[in-house]
């Protein structure tokens, strides 16, 4: 059963209320996939994870769950690559991303993971709430474990939609122009995540994430140093 395929609109109380258990099952993927990470002692992101993410958001609202989109798709006025090119992207990505643990700032290193989800927009459906999900996974392995805060990163992205949209299609932008640049992106991440955090509660006992960590400059043209090293637009985003 596809609900959307039944209803014809994400607003049908019935997408809705699964909507939601599909965000609950997601975030609970979250946090386990983030533990399993800080357990092995090895920052990672897959591919298969990010699939996952997909699954656990779109399952039974929409076709092809956790797949690669099978078919070419518009976004605005942001036209993603061919989708014949979306899993040799992706695995660019991927490796790209795990590359730069060690060496870049962990709110960069997430913005830039929730930027290019959106740019290769690699699913059907669902690209938003996996990218979301990939961008806090991403920060919370980065900084040693879950982080604490009445709304979390990624809805509070989603409360401030407009801002996001803009915010990706800037980077959408500069990206085709051939240097990339996050700034406004990244200063919005940054805000919501300081966000997050004045809204949790003190910490009691353990050891307390440092906050906010390191900042970095968030404009790519080559590969400074904290920085990930991106590859040329012409090779990675272009839609032909």
């Amino acid at each position: 059963m596809i609900i959307y395929e039944l209803v014809n609109t994400e607003n049908h109380p019935v997408y809705q209320a699964l909507e939601v258990s599909n965000g609950n099952r997601q975030y609970d993927f979250i946090r386990s996939i983030v533990q399993a990470s800080l357990d092995m002692g090895k920052p990672f992101l897959s591919q298969h994870i990010i699939k996952a993410f997909n699954f656990h958001a779109i399952t039974c609202l929409h076709t092809n769950p956790g797949e690669y989109r099978p078919c070419e798709v518009t976004v605005g006025v942001h036209v993603p690559p061919r989708h014949y090119r979306v899993p040799a992207l992706m695995d660019d990505f991927v490796n790209t991303v795990n590359r730069s643990w060690a060496e870049t700032d962990p709110v960069f290193l997430a913005t830039y993971v929730l930027w290019r989800i959106n740019n290769i927009h690699p699913f059907i459906n669902g690209n938003g709430r996996t990218a979301r999900a990939a961008c806090y996974f991403t920060l919370c392995v980065a900084v040693g474990g879950l982080l604490s805060g009445t709304k979390i990163l990624p809805e509070l992205i989603r409360d401030n939609r407009q801002e996001y949209c803009d915010a990706l299609q800037a980077a959408h932008d500069s990206f085709a122009k051939g240097a990339l640049d996050l700034t406004i992106l990244h200063a919005l991440v940054s805000r919501l995540l300081d966000e997050q955090m004045k809204s949790a509660p003190p910490a009691i006992g353990g050891n307390p994430i440092v906050w906010p960590p390191t900042a970095t400059d968030a404009t790519v043209n080559g590969t400074p140093a904290g920085q990930v090293p991106v590859p040329p637009a012409p090779n990675s985003a272009s839609p032909a």
